[in-house]
């Protein structure tokens, strides 16, 4: 009994030290779950909860815009699962986190030129070119964070050394 209580006091011992997480990493994080946060208050507040109702059941019409609207919001999970393992050091989560966003954005991108279905996940315009700059405008602050994660030699070296 004695010395099962004596290996509760007792420090692990790690291998290799942990380095701090940086700043960019923990911004890039809490970015990533404040804009799903952020999304799913402007809809609520576009729709209004009446609004909500119509979206879930036009949504659930069909077997594949059921699949369509479950694949979604798995999307979104995913991307506060991956926020909360970047933290953590996780390097998987941030090429997660960049196939979240390339699924989502291809899908938007066919949705709007009529692949798939325009009337609950698509972007108004008229030519291409005008789809193509407004989803870029509504990508933006995911490419910020895909930008946070990658491209400073800190990030990339808090994840290597995980």
């Amino acid at each position: 009994m004695e010395g099962n209580t004596l290996e509760l006091f007792t420090r692990s011992r790690r291998s290799h030290a942990r380095l701090n997480v940086p700043a960019l990493v923990q911004v890039a994080a809490l970015a990533i779950i404040l804009i799903r946060c952020l999304d799913l208050l402007m809809v609520i507040n576009l729709l209004g909860l009446n609004g909500m109702g119509e979206f879930i059941h036009r949504s659930v019409q069909t077997w594949t815009l059921t699949l369509v609207f479950l694949s979604s919001l798995v999307l979104v999970f995913v991307e506060i699962a991956c926020a909360f393992s970047l933290i953590k050091g996780r390097n998987w989560a941030r090429w997660v986190y960049l196939l979240t966003q390339v699924i989502a954005a291809s899908y938007l991108w066919a949705a709007s030129l009529g692949y798939g279905y325009p009337e609950l996940f698509s972007i108004a315009g008229e030519s291409k070119r005008e789809i193509f700059h407004s989803l870029v405008m509504q990508k933006m602050p995911d490419l910020l964070v895909l930008c946070l994660l990658f491209v400073p030699a800190s990030s990339r070296r808090f994840f290597r050394l995980q």
